[in-house]
């Protein structure tokens, strides 16, 4: 069932500023991954699904119900944490999380405790005087606390250190297994790349490719680092029919990307010279990413 759905989503700043023709569908249980740098067109897109913006065309909705117009209903079963946090100078932690929860009409606080606990964090200073990481706990508090149905997080681990990271990474991972859909705007590929079912890729405004993270991990094409002992054998391995993506003379190293099929005759090759090592260069999320962006799709 697609809880979240975005359906050929535009809107036009001018200057080649919004969102084009988007569209993808978020299904329950999904972990659904949104990248691309800043003015891609990340938070447009959510602050439609929120019902802030009326679309010049397409539509969004959450949980079957249209965005822009009905934003009060899906805003009670949603849980959204922005990307800038606006919090009120003039309340202490304690207070700010006691009203979002009386404006939410939450009295179980149990949940909100838990989170609180999990986070380290001290409710009791005044928010002004919080650090950004100690304000984006209390946003990630408020977001989670009465158990919604459905997250959108817009760069929810900002300001968080690399242990408090990691803990907001288990807690996504623990939601997802309660069957919770979550959208998450990200520019961290580690923390994307470890809990998201599928990622999307906006450029400009335009969604460029959806991707498995598996499909990555477990490409098609392998890339290798070997070292030989002698510069000889490293020079004769340059006249081979083999993809040379990279060298380093000097240590008489080369970097090549060949296919599955191609590893058998690599190896042949191999075994006339004299090598010192070979390694496996994993594929990652960042590596993709930045291929796509560098060649692009020639229209964007």
């Amino acid at each position: 069932m697609s809880v979240v759905k975005v359906e050929r989503l535009t809107k036009d700043y001018g200057e080649n500023k919004g969102v084009f023709d988007v569209s993808f569908e978020i299904e329950q249980g999904e972990v659904f991954g949104f990248i691309g740098p800043n003015g891609a067109g990340k938070t447009t897109t959510i602050r439609h699904l929120l019902g802030f913006l009326r679309p010049q065309s397409g539509k969004t909705s959450v949980l079957g119900l249209d965005s822009w117009e009905k934003p009060k209903e899906i805003q009670r079963k949603l849980g959204y944490l922005p990307g800038e946090i606006a919090l009120p100078n003039d309340m202490k932690g304690t207070q700010f999380i006691k009203y979002i929860a009386d404006m939410r009409g939450l009295t179980d606080m149990t949940r909100a405790n838990q989170l609180i606990e999990k986070f380290e964090l001290d409710t009791s200073s005044e928010l002004k005087r919080m650090s950004k990481g100690m304000r984006q706990k209390i946003g990630i508090v408020c977001a989670f606390m009465h158990n919604p149905e459905v997250l959108i997080l817009d760069e929810p681990t900002s300001g968080l250190d690399p242990l408090m990271q990691a803990t907001f990474i288990e807690l996504i991972r623990e939601e997802k297994e309660k069957g919770k859909s979550i959208l998450m705007s990200s520019h961290m590929f580690e923390e994307v790349e470890g809990t998201c079912d599928r990622i999307g890729m906006i450029k400009r405004g335009h969604l460029i490719t959806i991707v498995d993270p598996k499909d990555i991990r477990h490409a098609e094409t392998k890339i290798f680092k070997i070292e030989f002992i002698n510069h000889e054998d490293f020079e004769s391995m340059l006249q081979e029919s083999f993809s040379i993506i990279a060298t380093n003379a000097e240590n008489s190293q080369i970097i090549l990307e060949i296919d599955d099929a191609q590893i058998n005759e690599l190896l042949m090759t191999l075994s006339k010279r004299k090598v010192k090592f070979i390694s496996e260069i994993k594929r990652t999320l960042e590596d993709y990413f930045m291929k796509y962006y560098e060649e692009g799709d020639g229209n964007v």
